[in-house]
């Protein structure tokens, strides 16, 4: 079927969505429609043999086809037509009507094919993407497969405004003025307007009054009243620039962006607006959970809110660019964003990684990078890479300074920093390299074969290795002789990111005092000690802990386990991470809780409760996580169980009372206190005391009744045609308490719209997320459907001994 083109955004050049009424194929035949953001992968078997292993969850790879007929009207001809790709998993090749367009490497950085030459005007067309992610490993984590991110289409003037050609940049705050640069592709005058907006109107073209006109290519605009983009005040505004020749306009173009200043020195910190801010921050992984790494805007605004409810003020992409929705979404929230280039330069960490594209195309993708989120007031870092082994070498440092000199000839308006692992560096200089040829040394000495596997590459022995050795990787590069190794190539960043080497921070505040710093990764169990320290040293700017959300791949990570095993490189059917303080779900455990605590945030005492449905067996910790406990006193069938029960307080001491008995009363140390005693159903309770006895709060925490049913909590009450709505499921008494040990199989049932995910956080399953049936987690599971076209999506579920639940959200039509 021939697609008909809408306009998405009204101006002379027209963006286009281009995401419907994709033909999607298989080399095994299958074929089907689809719509855009699309993952491939998450509809693949599992398998304990793929070769994609633990790092992407045993999916199997593929090679996949997507094709679109589309019509091109006869008022195009003499524009210029371009396809905006977003992102696509892996080597895409684009072609149209049958001749090859375009080409690209990277899997993660925005592509633009000019496809102006090959158009038939007035009859269908077709597009075709040849999506290759068959040669494995190629990454860490879970990659997805296909065009995973929007597509757009965009008609421009071939003489118009450039591409991304507008830049808008504050000079300063007081007075406020901006400078507005517009690259154009032929003559003409340049014509400014600049008007607020609200976040509703970010995507409309109906602003407010003007607030401020200039002219010409390069102005400066004073802006009256501004009211600037700060972390708790988000505000935005819109920049219209049209291009103008013989009295006529030709082009225009319109940026979002927000007034914003950075500041950064090792003497006052980092500065927004002026005013020292401490980055609360967390890495992420770029999937959607249940969806795969199908990035659908709603997604992605949903979790850029659930992290800054959760206390975040700081996001780093790990370890790749984020997406453009990503993006937006933390313009409007006010999340600040480390936005990362690499995980691997030219030694490879997986067999078939970037690595071997690396020399080709790292300007390309980083510059892809930067031109992108020039005027996103979020991204206040650009990072080069993330534990690469290069910079101890000659060549790797000049590699770094290529990086920097790249970037700041693009942006010099942000700083550049990089995640390095100090010992990784220090450890390569001494001629331990890390990665090379995707294994290691030791590696290489190890069998082809052992046990029935292929040999671990280097990235997985190393991350095997530092599960073992803890938090004691903190001090691995403490000496003189690494110092000397890693300064190099960290003194050619504006900010040093120091990943698991809190060693350092305070002994590198005086051997480098020009030297600012922030804990790019960080073990989450060190979040206490290490927010001490941000507090206490100007040249020490933020914690970013691994991970602030928990992802697929990278299996067993952060899970504690009570099958035994390793902590990390779990075997089939292991599936996530386990390491996010908040799951694939979005809901945050207690440990986030405790992060608030440590921030100041949060002034009641949090009971979390680790799982009492595990008598008399041993559990396997993970340094990247620093407990397993829940909010829950729910478990059902587990009376006179040991129960192990941490309270996090800012408090001084806290007593800990169990249906109306104290347990005991403990002192508060590094915002916590553990008690050890037994479940019985009712109510747990924890009072916090001041040190002169006064109370200065109490939590409660109670047993779900008999009652079970599902409940079905749609986080929205209406959805528009085409867009997408969370609907988290819980097993729960009538009162709304959630029962942690009652787990079952559901099955959901869709009418008026699309389910696009069901699933729960279990790290370990063969169960599918495209199936629409799964067992619940800790009594919790998550669906996420496509609306249709009609008056109402429903959404039924049904688990065997539980009545059935039906819940209805209408379906409204978008304001115009």
């Amino acid at each position: 079927m021939t697609s008909r083109i809408e306009v998405e955004r009204q101006s002379a050049m027209k963006t286009y969505d281009f995401n419907d009424r994709w033909r999607f194929s298989k080399e095994d035949g299958t074929e089907h429609e689809v719509v855009l953001p699309h993952d491939a992968m998450i509809h693949e078997d599992r398998s304990p043999k793929a070769p994609t292993g633990s790092a992407c969850g045993y999916f199997l790879p593929g090679r996949y086809r997507y094709t679109k007929s589309f019509d091109v009207p006869d008022q195009w001809r003499g524009k210029t037509v371009t396809v905006a790709f977003g992102g696509v998993y892996r080597n895409p090749v684009v072609s149209v009507n049958s001749v090859r367009m375009g080409e690209w490497r990277y899997g993660y950085t925005p592509f633009d094919v000019d496809i102006t030459s090959e158009l038939r005007f007035g009859q269908p067309n077709r597009i075709e993407v040849v999506a290759d992610n068959l040669d494995q490993p190629n990454s860490r984590w879970y990659t997805g497969s296909g065009i995973y991110r929007p597509v757009r289409l965009l008609v421009s003037e071939p003489d118009g405004i450039a591409r991304h050609g507008v830049r808008v940049t504050t000079m300063s705050t007081n007075p406020t003025v901006i400078r507005v640069e517009t690259r154009t592709l032929g003559p003409g005058d340049v014509r400014v307007e600049v008007a607020p907006v609200t976040h509703a109107d970010v995507y409309t073209t109906t602003t407010g009054p003007v607030a401020a006109t200039g002219q010409g290519h390069h102005v400066f605009i004073t802006v009256p009243d501004a009211r600037l983009w700060e972390v708790d005040s988000p505000n935005l505004y819109r920049c219209t620039v049209s291009l103008v020749r013989d009295g006529r306009t030709i082009d225009t173009d319109s940026v979002v962006f927000g007034i914003r200043t950075l500041e950064w020195d090792a003497g006052r910190g980092f500065l927004i607006n002026g005013h020292e801010t401490l980055l609360r921050g967390g890495a992420i992984h770029h999937d959607n959970g249940v969806l795969g790494a199908a990035t659908w805007d709603e997604s992605e605004d949903r979790r850029a809110r659930i992290l800054k409810e959760a206390g975040f003020n700081a996001i780093r992409s790990a370890h790749n660019p984020t997406s453009d929705a990503f993006l937006d979404a933390c313009d409007r929230r006010g999340l600040l964003v480390i936005d990362e280039t690499f995980d691997m330069w030219y030694h490879p960490k997986s067999r078939h990684d970037y690595a071997s594209d690396f020399d080709q195309w790292w300007r390309r993708d980083t510059t892809a990078m930067v031109m992108r989120d020039v005027n996103h007031p979020c991204v206040v870092m650009y990072s080069i890479g993330n534990e690469v082994s290069e910079p101890a070498s000659v060549k790797g440092i000049g590699q770094t300074k290529q990086f920097v000199e790249l970037i700041r000839g693009l942006d010099d308006s942000r700083p550049v920093t990089a995640g390095f692992n100090l010992m990784i560096i220090a450890n390569a200089a001494k001629g331990k390299e890390m990665y090379r040829d995707g294994e290691s040394p030791a590696a290489s000495k190890v069998s082809a074969r052992q046990d029935g596997k292929d040999r671990k590459n280097a990235s997985l022995l190393f991350n095997i290795m530092a599960s073992m050795i803890g938090a004691g990787m903190n001090n691995a590069a403490n000496s003189s002789r690494a110092d000397r190794a890693v300064s190099p190539a960290v003194d050619c960043l504006d900010i040093a990111g120091y990943n698991y080497a809190s060693g350092r921070y305070v002994k590198d505040g005086r051997l480098h005092p020009d030297r600012l710093i922030y804990g790019s990764e960080t073990f989450p169990g060190d979040i206490c000690r290490n927010w001490r320290l941000v507090e206490q040293h100007p040249h020490l700017i933020g914690d970013f802990m691994w991970t602030a959300w928990d992802y697929l791949g990278e299996a067993g990570l952060g899970a504690w386990s009570y099958t035994g095993g390793f902590p990390f490189d779990r075997p089939y059917p292991w599936l996530l991470s386990g390491a996010g303080v908040i799951d694939i779900l979005g809901d945050p455990d207690a440990s986030s809780k405790y992060n608030q605590v440590v921030w100041g945030q949060l002034h009641r005492p949090v009971i979390a409760v680790r799982p009492v449905n595990h008598p008399g067996q041993r559990v396997t910790k993970s340094t990247w996580r620093a407990t397993n406990a829940i909010e829950s006193w729910s478990w059902q069938g587990c009376e006179g169980n040991a129960a192990v029960v941490e309270v996090f307080s800012d408090a001084h001491r806290i007593r800990l009372i169990v249906n109306g008995n104290t347990v005991a009363v403990k002192r508060v140390r590094d915002c916590k206190a553990t008690f050890r005693t037994r479940y019985r159903p009712g109510t747990i309770e924890a009072v916090a005391y001041a040190a002169d006895g006064t109370e200065t709060g109490r939590t409660r925490l109670s047993s779900a009744r008999s009652d079970l049913s599902i409940s079905l909590q749609p986080e929205s009450d209406a959805v528009i045609p085409g867009r997408i709505l969370y609907v988290p499921v819980r097993i729960a008494d009538s009162l709304g308490v959630t029962e942690s040990n009652a787990d079952r199989q559901l099955k959901v049932s869709v009418e008026g719209g699309e389910m696009l995910g069901f699933g729960s956080a279990t790290p370990c399953t063969e169960e599918r997320y495209d199936s629409g049936s799964f067992t619940t987690y800790q009594g919790r599971a998550l669906a996420v459907v496509r609306a249709g076209h009609g008056d109402r999506v429903s959404i039924s579920v049904h688990g065997e001994g539980l009545p059935d639940t039906l819940v209805e959200v209408p379906i409204i039509m978008p304001v115009e």
